[in-house]
């Protein structure tokens, strides 16, 4: 009997070896995640010692450019995810050769370049800001004539936490604003007054079954995220609609594995689609102390073929980056911190503290969405606040 369902594939069970492309904070997490099941974990990053490093069975330390390497590390694994799209489509072919990859590097290919992602999105009648490729100086003039300014122009490839982002506000700014990129491609895009920036995470298995996360609010500072809180304070339609949005465009790439989808919500509660990620997301960190399921086991659960876990927030939370800033008045009072016992720690194991670079987050529960982000910002306040004191009293 024919079935439009399409046919289970064979799982891949705990016992066989996960391959993870990329070693950073989100690796770390997906490594502890898939160990929890009963995964061997492998990753592969130019980076020796990286945060996944420490918790991972073998670490393979190449370029994503140094094919051979890649060959190397396909063989010894099931199947391989990443926690890092900036890869190139030659890496992820050559895994393809010898292991499923998932997301398929398709998807990567798609949303790692701007302009690649905002004509798919477009072509398939998702929301999207109004944009124009830029390929030369020309291209950004035309631009600003045909959308006005203010407006946002990225960089095609290669971007993340504000990296290539650049608002501008009037024509003085388009020339510099192109000199600064030397000729990359760009993508100009209508600035969007905004009101909040929600983002979802779902989780799509081989055979089509998805499952979101809740709504994220986020927050950003300086184009890093800041704050996440859910449940996200939006009305039941915006919740339905981001998460039916998020399904459909998981559908339409046909992901396997976890993609974030970042959206901006306006004023009049419409919602645009702002940047893809095809991967677990800073704005999910929460899930790890709030949800049934965490983000990262989800992600295990959809590239190794498990059936995936309840996406149920079982109380409202909040998440707060912390950044290398906090370091610059010496080592944070963890203790401080922790005075609240419903504020939970989480540290990546980056030896080095830079402005700017995530080194672990906090996160906090509360009856209520508003009380969980206030927990969890005094939390964060008591670090920097202790910090100062302790270095003021070492001078007398």
């Amino acid at each position: 009997m024919s079935s439009l369902v399409p046919a289970r594939e064979p799982a891949i069970l705990p016992g066989s070896t996960i391959g993870i492309l990329g070693s950073g904070q989100l690796g770390r997490m997906l490594a502890l995640a898939a160990r929890s099941l009963g995964y061997r974990v492998h990753v592969f990053s130019p980076e020796a010692d990286a945060p996944a490093a420490s918790v991972s069975d073998k670490e393979f330390v190449a370029s994503y450019q140094d094919l051979e390497a890649i060959r190397s590390f396909a063989r010894g694994v099931d199947v391989v995810t990443f926690e890092f799209e900036n890869i190139s489509s030659e890496a992820t072919s050559t895994a393809a050769q010898h292991v499923p990859v998932r997301p398929s590097g398709s998807v990567l290919s798609i949303t790692q370049n701007r302009l690649r992602e905002k004509g798919f999105l477009q072509s398939r009648g998702f929301p999207v800001t109004p944009f124009r490729p830029v390929h030369c100086l020309d291209d950004l003039k035309r631009a600003a004539a045909d959308l006005g300014l203010p407006c946002v122009m990225k960089t095609a490839n290669f971007g993340y936490d504000g990296k290539g982002q650049f608002k501008l506000l009037n024509e003085a700014e388009l020339e510099p604003a192109w000199d600064s990129i030397s000729g990359a491609p760009a993508i100009y895009e209508r600035f969007v007054p905004f009101a909040k920036e929600i983002s979802v995470i779902g989780a799509r298995t081989a055979d089509g079954h998805f499952e979101a996360f809740p709504v994220f609010e986020n927050t950003h500072t300086r184009h890093i995220l800041d704050i996440s809180v859910a449940p996200a304070r939006v009305d039941a339609t915006v919740e339905r609609d981001a998460r039916h949005l998020a399904e459909q465009i998981l559908d339409a790439l046909g992901v396997v594995g976890v993609l974030t989808v970042e959206m901006f919500l306006t004023s009049d509660n419409r919602i645009l689609i702002n940047e893809l990620a095809p991967r677990v997301h800073n704005s999910g960190h929460l899930t790890l102390d709030a949800c049934i399921t965490s983000q990262f086991e989800q992600q295990v659960r959809a590239v190794c073929g498990l059936p995936l876990g309840s996406t149920t927030l079982l109380r409202p939370a909040a998440m707060s980056n912390l950044l290398g800033d906090l370091w610059e008045n010496g080592e944070p009072d963890w203790v401080a911190a922790l005075e609240n016992p419903a504020v939970k720690l989480h540290l990546y194991g980056k030896r080095e503290a830079r402005s700017g670079r995530k080194m672990g987050h906090l996160t906090a529960t509360g009856s209520t969405a508003s009380e969980a982000v206030h927990r969890v910002v005094e939390a964060r306040a008591r670090l920097s606040d202790a910090s100062q004191g302790n270095r003021l009293r070492s001078r007398t």
